[in-house]
């Protein structure tokens, strides 16, 4: 066994540089896994200010200087986010409410609807199973009214919360922005003179990191609004809800399209019934899933590294049970940051193996 652990340390970690990162990487993970809640606004201010970076270099390109494109690109975050805390999310906890209301009216149709299921497939629906069903949405249904009615009585610990992250997120983010350099110059001192490995994996892991963070804040953006402008030209209720729902779930690929399908499909069903509008409702849905995963998607991600499929579920099963909604976020940046790291990581061929022996 010792024998076995000698190999593989002399294999993998042979070279000093490939030391130092698997301690940086270690350090990290321990750090965020103790400290990540103490320390959430700075992370978020770092995440926003790594966003916000690509829009700062690209007016500097532009010949902008640099504290005037820091300062108007501050600003534009700064009314995107007052926009979001007064505009929108208002409106979304507006219609969250209603839907809570209306929970007992929507269980009768659903009721409705089940009941004539067994008459119509007596040989695949049951009237156990109906009952079964509903009672399990009665249940849940139940518990979120009461969640959202409790809300209110316990929320002042969150309302102070977010005061705070108001007040420092934007803060820190100017900071994190007006000093970038000489916080990355700051923490490269501290690493070896000659680093090449690192160098690569970090050129590598910023150019897909970022491309794939800021092209998500993007779809997201572009996602959410055609389908809320879509949504309230057909008449459909609750086409804020709905509009963030669907612009969110483009984070988590593959599943995030089917779950939100759902919501969309029952609230269409029980706003207009089975007809032509429902019909239409899901069509144009079905048209803007399809052009975002065909048209948007390639061309917000042309340079960014495609993971197998099952890699990218994985990922986001694996981080989001480790950081939850930021891991399920953040999941194929850090599924590409593992694939940059093992790419480049050094390994000692051993002179001695057969295969070594054979070429």
């Amino acid at each position: 066994m010792i024998r076995v652990l000698r190999d593989l340390a002399n294999k993998y970690f042979s070279d000093e540089e490939a030391v130092v990162l698997f301690l940086i990487l270690l350090a990290g993970t321990v750090f965020i896994v103790w400290f990540g809640a103490m320390l959430a606004p700075a992370i978020a201010s770092l995440i926003v200010a790594f966003i916000l970076q690509g829009l700062v270099l690209k007016l500097q390109r532009w010949g902008v200087p640099d504290f005037v494109a820091v300062i108007s690109v501050f600003l534009m975050f700064l009314g995107v986010l007052v926009g979001f805390l007064f505009g929108l999310l208002p409106l979304v906890w507006s219609q969250v409410s209603n839907l809570a209301k209306e929970a007992p009216r929507i269980i009768r149709e659903l009721q409705s609807y089940l009941a004539v299921l067994p008459d119509e497939y007596p040989h695949l629906i049951s009237a156990d199973a109906v009952n079964a069903v509903y009672q399990q949405v009665s249940t849940e249904v139940a518990h979120i009214t009461q969640w959202l009615v409790s809300f209110s009585l316990s929320s002042i610990p969150d309302l102070v919360a977010l005061l705070i992250y108001m007040v420092l997120v934007p803060i820190l983010v100017f900071f994190f922005l007006k000093d970038r350099e000489l916080l990355v110059n700051a923490f490269a001192r501290m690493l070896p003179k000659q680093r090449p490995m690192m160098i690569g994996i970090w050129h590598e892991v910023n150019l897909q990191c970022a491309n794939y963070v800021r092209g998500k804040a993007v779809e997201i953006l572009i996602v959410g609004s055609v389908t809320y402008i879509a949504f309230k030209v057909l008449g459909m209720p609750y086409a804020a809800l709905l509009s963030l729902l669907v612009g969110l779930s483009v984070v988590i690929p593959y599943i995030g399209a089917a779950v939100v399908t759902i919501p969309v499909a029952v609230i269409g069903l029980f706003a207009f019934g089975w007809g032509s509008h429902f019909i239409w409702v899901m069509v144009v849905y079905g048209i803007i899933q399809a052009l975002d995963g065909n048209v948007l998607v390639p061309v917000l991600f042309s340079e960014v590294n495609n993971l197998h499929p099952v890699a990218i579920i994985v990922a986001v099963l694996f981080f989001g049970g480790v950081w939850g909604l930021w891991g399920v976020f953040f999941a194929i940046p850090l599924a590409t940051m593992l694939k940059a790291v093992f790419a480049a990581w050094p390994v000692k061929n051993d002179a001695s193996s057969p295969a070594v022996q054979a070429k």
